[in-house]
């Protein structure tokens, strides 16, 4: 590391005790950023652990609907994002429009919604669920909705998710054209390819994989539960079918063990545009904040806590 950015580090940290302030970074997010983090993990995950904190100001290294998402969750903060276009294709392929249509067509269905959304999606879902946790929102929205097993389940936004969960819950969902572009570019060739060179190794990958990279897998795991996977089993070898990113935590967190990214074609942009510079930039000036309005908050947050009730 250069003395250029250890100075940064340092500034970073004297700002950090002067505001209060923590740093949290998506497993996606880069080495550097990653290392000065505060705390790492998946988006739910982070958004749960600011709002546990007594921090006052939330410096969010991920996409924009992670910081909406820890927004709504605890509104006292001021979250910041190093860099407000960090976006996500997927959570931008549905509009509040776009859902109300759905809604329209179906109107007695039963919203789930994924986390991969904005706030204002999020006000208009029954209920949300993330990738660790999709099969077991709808293996259990019986209980909390009347006559739920006679209704129609509507999914959004991503309909690589919505198969993976149908495939495990028998519920046909009505789901909406989306997807992730990154997670679309890891093909079955590819994990066959790496599998050839690899043939011990363990392949994991991500629900939101289409769904023939799936069935080539020993188990289809979001970040956090990747993490976990390759902590505790038994295999020194595995094949990562998510964006590359994940690699760096998994190789840091298992020095006897290796890890081999599906395609290196699996890189997420948006993801990449958190620094170090622009890390000290939103501490420096409190700039670059996402506050979700009131009136959006509140719906979005009760289909987050009917969630949260499940996991």
């Amino acid at each position: 590391m250069s003395k250029f950015e250890n100075r940064i580090i340092r500034e970073i940290s004297k700002l950090k005790k002067k505001h209060r302030a923590i740093i949290v970074a998506h497993n996606y997010q880069l080495p550097e950023v990653q290392d000065i983090a505060d705390y790492c993990g998946d988006s739910l995950e982070l958004s749960r652990i600011a709002a546990g904190t007594k921090a006052r100001v939330v410096v969010f290294c991920g996409v924009h609907f992670m910081a909406e998402t820890a927004s709504i969750l605890c509104p006292d903060k001021k979250i910041l994002m190093p860099d407000l276009n960090s976006g996500c294709p997927m959570a931008d392929m549905i509009s509040v429009r776009d859902l109300r249509a759905l809604k329209h067509k179906h109107p007695r269905a039963i919203v789930v919604g994924y986390v991969n959304t904005s706030a204002a999606v999020k006000a208009e879902l029954d209920i949300c669920c993330t990738s660790a946790n999709a099969v077991s929102v709808v293996k259990a929205i019986s209980n909390d909705f009347p006559k739920a097993g006679s209704r129609e389940i509507i999914f959004v936004p991503d309909k690589n998710l919505a198969d993976f969960v149908s495939r495990r819950t028998g519920r046909k969902l009505i789901a909406w054209d989306g997807f992730c572009p990154i997670h679309a570019r890891i093909l079955p060739a590819d994990i066959k390819r790496v599998k050839k060179f690899h043939p011990r190794a363990s392949v994991i990958v991500h629900p939101e994989c289409l769904p023939e990279v799936i069935s080539l897998s020993a188990a289809a795991l979001s970040t956090s539960q990747m993490c976990k996977f390759a902590k505790t089993n038994k295999a020194k070898e595995f094949i990562i079918g998510t964006e590359a990113g994940l690699i760096y935590v998994l190789k840091k967190n298992n020095p006897g063990k290796e890890f081999y990214p599906a395609t290196q074609k699996a890189l997420c942009s948006d993801m990449k545009r958190a620094r170090l510079s622009n890390i000290l930039t939103a501490l420096e000036e409190l700039r670059f904040e996402v506050r979700v309005k009131e009136s959006i908050r509140r719906k979005a947050k009760k289909a987050i806590e009917r969630m949260l009730k499940i996991i």
